[in-house]
């Protein structure tokens, strides 16, 4: 099967690259023509414009898009032409572009993608939102992109269901992340045990009902850097926890451990806390409490 690929940042080009091996033939096209050269030197075929990747490829057309915004690519395409959005769109945009490209009788194909930088080995999980049959069309590439032909990847839905299943997945994996941090933070602070942190990750990582992937990921880190030293406690989001946490106070739903781990995100950027010296100042107002200097 063919296919245009817009965007190659290190997700999208490992992407291309699984896909040249699984004897797909891929068009690539990227502002970045570093980035365009380093799949062509795995097999991909270039093309200079959105233009050119349209007409390179084959009709109906299948066009994978793994860029953060934008519609460039809609001009060239034509009746019956799938466009697949790979990015974390929010549903909500999906919906929209969706209904839009349907009077166009183009087809808008959104999926939710986990895997990271691991995916080119690993795999990646696929969570597809569209119409039942522009999905088996498609079917060959999700096989071949997913850990395996049979699982990892799925139909979970119509239009804007596959980036919104992807934004639950993020919100949750905030919740799993800011649990482990807190954890291994407590057992850091427990001086007097001299507890081996590593040696703790490689103990969990095998029988317990919490090993993970994340818990390999943090086994892994440890090792290379027990202390994590050089590392500035500043955690950034992407967004979908946002998203997560306002899906969840528009249906009414409880969602406390995703909330404050969002919340905790937030808070690690305040270099210089006006909220904790305010707090510092009313315990020495109402119970005399000292002020520690800033230093």
């Amino acid at each position: 099967m063919e296919l245009g690929m817009i965007g190659l940042g290190r997700m999208g080009a490992n992407m291309t690259e699984r896909l040249l091996r699984g004897g797909h033939r891929v068009v690539s096209y990227d502002r970045s023509s570093q980035a365009v050269q380093s799949v062509v030197g795995k097999g991909a075929s270039a093309a200079e414009s959105l233009e050119a990747l349209a007409v390179a490829l084959r009709v109906p057309r299948v066009v994978w898009l793994m860029v953060p915004s934008g519609d460039p690519v809609i001009p060239y395409l034509k009746r019956d032409d799938v466009i697949v959005d790979g990015g974390n769109s929010n549903y909500k945009d999906t919906l929209r572009r969706a209904a839009m490209l349907k009077e166009k009788s183009v087809h808008y194909v959104d999926v939710g993608t986990s895997g990271g930088i691991w995916g080119l080995t690993e795999g990646y999980s696929l969570m597809v939102g569209a119409d039942r049959e522009v999905v088996e069309r498609l079917t060959p590439i999700f096989q071949t992109l997913a850990p395996a032909p049979d699982r990892g990847w799925g139909h979970v839905g119509p239009s804007g269901a596959g980036h919104f299943v992807k934004m639950i997945h993020n919100g949750i994996e905030y919740g799993l992340m800011q649990s482990f941090a807190e954890g291994f933070a407590i057992m850091e602070h427990k001086a007097e045990f001299k507890l081996d942190l590593l040696q703790i990750a490689e103990i969990w990582r095998h029988g317990s009902v919490v090993r993970s992937w994340l818990l390999d990921l943090i086994a892994k880190a440890l090792a290379e850097n027990p202390n994590l030293r050089g590392i500035r406690p500043y955690v950034e989001d992407s967004g979908e926890g946002r998203w997560t946490v306002a899906e969840a106070v528009d249906l009414e739903v409880s969602a406390p451990v995703i909330t404050l781990s969002l919340l905790e995100r937030l808070r690690s950027r305040d270099q210089d806390s006006f909220t904790d010296k305010l707090l510092a100042m009313m315990r020495h107002q109402f119970g005399g409490h000292p002020l520690k200097e800033k230093k």
